[in-house]
């Protein structure tokens, strides 16, 4: 599949993306190898292999949900720059 200047520039506009000619050509020529690698793949014969979604095999790495105490309030607003009546006080961001 051959990937024109036109499509380049379509994708690039649908990016919000501003190139100049030589970084349109330059995108032209590596998408087209890659375009080209991808259909040498779709000739590969996988008759016979099951889809995957990782190449090895992978476990969950989480460990265990533990229900712990939770901070006490005197201790979290210790180093606090700012706190009143048990609360940290942080700048007004909206406005």
């Amino acid at each position: 599949m051959k990937i024109t200047r036109e499509d380049i520039v379509h994708v690039a506009d649908l990016a919000r993306l501003d190139l100049n000619e030589d970084a349109i050509k330059k995108f032209s020529d590596q998408i087209g190898m890659i375009l080209e690698y991808v259909e040498k793949l779709n000739q590969v014969n996988t008759e016979g292999v099951s889809p995957t979604t990782h190449a090895i095999l992978l476990t969950n790495a989480f460990r265990e949900d533990e229900e712990h105490q939770h901070i006490d309030i005197e201790d979290a607003l210790t180093n606090a720059p700012e706190k009143e009546d048990g609360q940290f006080i942080v700048p007004k961001i909206v406005k």
